[in-house]
């Protein structure tokens, strides 16, 4: 019994220190594609402190996750009446850690130490440059209609490039489109779950042509917690869960 005891507490010991060590090295996992959409129509005011801090908060939380190592890209498209062509900002991570493999301990510290630092300089760019990206006006007449379906052809085509793939909407979520076979929330939005998921069904039928793969999608909505049922309708949210769900999504997450 003894003996069993002693060689559990090696394999815990051993075990830990394994740990210990992992922690301490950078990420080299494969690389991840970070998508974010900003909603730059009239129905989401980024002037509004609340929404500008929320929003800001949100997206230093995303940089300070998705943004590990060389190749990890990040791309922002505007959300309005031409979603599809609204890319605004493209960028890949440069800083790249040295091949340590062969050098001491002290030479391993060091290096690790250096890209950490360049890494950090390099996402604080990558921030103001979003940041940028967050407070830029739309005056023009795109800012009439919100075009979130258009969204999908860009999640299918980074689902291409063979990176795990994150998704961001920061908007309201209401999809506000005129014509046949569209959806204009501003009109007429699902007046609960059960409709909201029909809908859902329904249009995925129409829009599985996009293969958008298994990516994690999160819905960052501009509401204030006392929001009213008017304002922050349940049922939209719960049509773009059902509709992101029936696309393939991974996990669909509302904050």
């Amino acid at each position: 019994m003894k003996h069993i005891l002693i060689i559990c507490f090696s394999l815990m010991l051993l075990f830990a220190c394994s740990n210990s060590s992992d922690k301490s090295k950078p990420v080299t996992n494969e690389p991840i594609y970070t998508l974010i959409f900003l909603d730059k129509t009239r129905s989401v005011n980024i002037n509004n402190s609340f929404v500008a801090q929320k929003y800001q908060q949100a997206l230093s939380e995303i940089i300070e996750q998705n943004i590990r190592q060389k190749g990890d890209k990040l791309e922002v498209y505007f959300i309005h009446e031409n979603t599809s062509k609204a890319r605004a900002l493209n960028l890949t991570v440069r800083t790249e850690m040295d091949d340590v493999s062969a050098s001491s301990a002290t030479d391993r510290e060091a290096a690790e130490t250096e890209f950490t630092m360049a890494l950090t300089r390099e996402k604080s760019q990558i921030r103001q440059r979003v940041f940028q990206q967050l407070s830029a006006q739309n005056s023009g007449a795109s800012n009439q209609e919100t075009d979130i379906w258009a969204s999908l052809p860009v999640v299918a085509k980074a689902n291409e490039s063979g990176a795990t793939v994150k998704v961001y909407y920061l908007s309201d979520m209401i999809e506000s489109v005129k014509g046949a076979r569209r959806r204009d929330f501003q009109i007429k939005s699902p007046k609960d779950n059960a409709q909201a998921d029909e809908w859902a069904k329904t249009d995925a039928g129409q829009l599985k042509q996009y293969t958008i793969g298994s990516p994690d999608i999160t819905m960052i909505l501009p509401f204030e917690p006392n929001a009213s049922v008017k304002e922050n309708n349940p049922a939209v949210t719960q049509y773009w869960q059902k509709l992101f769900s029936e696309l393939g999504a991974g996990t669909v997450t509302e904050e």
